[in-house]
């Protein structure tokens, strides 16, 4: 690399800035020119785009700033993110949240993408903003690229592509495993819940036990906040039904203003865009106005009730009586008539054990898969990195480890 030159992109592409034309003027719209978005690009699984969600017209071309770049030019998100690259392989506009590059006839379309998608972090460190960073057109037309002979571009960027075809692969079939690994236990426990065996019952949460709706103590009340004992939210549930505590919880006499929820009682967030999600308490807690909580009886073990509420039956009963308001709640009267089917308890234990044994092979499942698609990220920056210092070969440790 050495002996590359580094050309400001000023001096190796044109650099076009985007506009939106009026949303409100159906004439502008729904017309013959791709126009793209940084949410759409970030959508995009490829660097690869040609056709478009939204398109403008000729009269929305000419009043507004929106520009067409030609095909097999780069367009760059410069803010909300930064960073997110497409290669348009069609004639295409955007809009001013993108900026696009039409490289010179001495640089590689493709490799100015990978180039750019490797810096993307140096690319936000430029960006200004008090709400949200934007990366400038003069700060990314100062931005430097070393720019090789374009047969050696050519090469690299042939290199890149068989390694992230196989990373792509390698990534697919990991993600193919994970949702393999969740399709077992869901499996497993709708199965349980369906075909329900001989001397299995049927009631509602309200013959079953006790039901609550959770409270939230006034914040302005700095006393009723404390270590006594855990407050819960719903982002506190664990994928596998515990609980998370962290800094959040009540004084003793912040818990005189809300609800306890007693050790063995079964959680489910009836309110807001996470309805359903569920989990269960092994010692006194106290949760927000979003969680309801059931208290069991005898009849009824906390954990097999947990099972219960995360089968696809139950979930689909919560969101039927959950209404059709843009925030979605079911009340506690109607959450309390809720049906659950059940054996007896020494059957529920056992199958609480084996859903348990199930649950816990999966998520170290998931953790190794987790960890393998995260070595295959870091693989692929530092493949980035070696091709853009001149130290990619096609023997290249990383690539032979793909």
């Amino acid at each position: 690399m050495s002996e590359w030159p580094i050309k400001k992109i000023s001096e190796v592409c044109e650099v076009v800035n985007g506009g939106t034309p009026k949303t409100k003027v159906s004439e502008y719209w729904k017309g013959e020119h791709a126009w793209i978005t940084p949410a759409e690009m970030g959508k995009r699984l490829s660097y690869y785009v040609d056709s478009t969600a939204r398109s403008i017209t000729d009269l929305g071309l000419d009043n507004s700033s929106a520009k067409l770049i030609p095909p097999n030019s780069v367009i760059l998100s410069s803010r909300a993110p930064i960073g997110h690259v497409v290669i348009n392989t069609i004639a295409m506009a955007f809009n001013q949240g993108c900026r696009g590059l039409v490289p010179s006839d001495c640089l590689d379309s493709v490799f100015l993408a990978n180039y750019l998608t490797a810096n993307v972090q140096t690319l936000n460190d430029l960006g200004t903003g008090a709400t949200f960073k934007e990366l400038s057109s003069g700060k990314l037309k100062a931005f430097e690229i070393p720019l090789p002979p374009l047969a050696e571009q050519k090469r690299i960027v042939s290199i890149l592509d068989e390694a992230f075809a196989a990373i792509a692969k390698a990534k697919e079939n990991a993600e193919r495993n994970l949702a393999n690994a969740k399709e077992l236990f869901e499996s497993y426990l709708n199965k349980v819940f369906t075909e329900k065996g001989e001397g299995w019952e049927e009631a509602s949460l309200e013959i079953l036990g006790r039901t609550q709706t959770g409270s939230t103590p006034k914040k302005a009340n700095a006393d009723h906040y404390g270590d006594f004992i855990p407050f819960i939210k719903p982002a506190d549930f664990r994928s596998n039904g515990t609980l998370s505590f962290g800094e959040s919880g009540l004084s003793k006499e912040g818990l005189e203003n809300a609800r306890e929820v007693p050790a063995g009682s079964a959680l489910m967030v009836c309110i807001g865009a996470t309805i359903g999600k569920s989990g269960f308490c092994e010692s006194a807690i106290t949760t927000n106005q979003q969680i309801n909580a059931f208290i069991p009886n005898e009849k009824i073990d906390y954990r097999f009730a947990y099972y219960a509420f995360i089968t696809r039956a139950f979930q689909r009963e919560v969101r039927r009586n959950s209404g059709q308001a843009t925030l979605p709640i079911i009340n506690k009267s109607k959450w309390s008539r809720l049906t659950v089917r059940f054996p007896d308890r020494d059957k529920q234990i056992r199958i609480v054990e084996t859903l348990e044994d199930i649950k816990e092979r999966q998520l170290c499942f998931e953790s190794v898969l987790n960890g393998k698609l995260a070595n295959l990220d870091e693989l692929k920056q530092s493949i980035l990195q070696k091709a853009f210092t001149g130290q990619l070969t096609s023997k290249s440790p990383e690539l032979e480890s793909i």
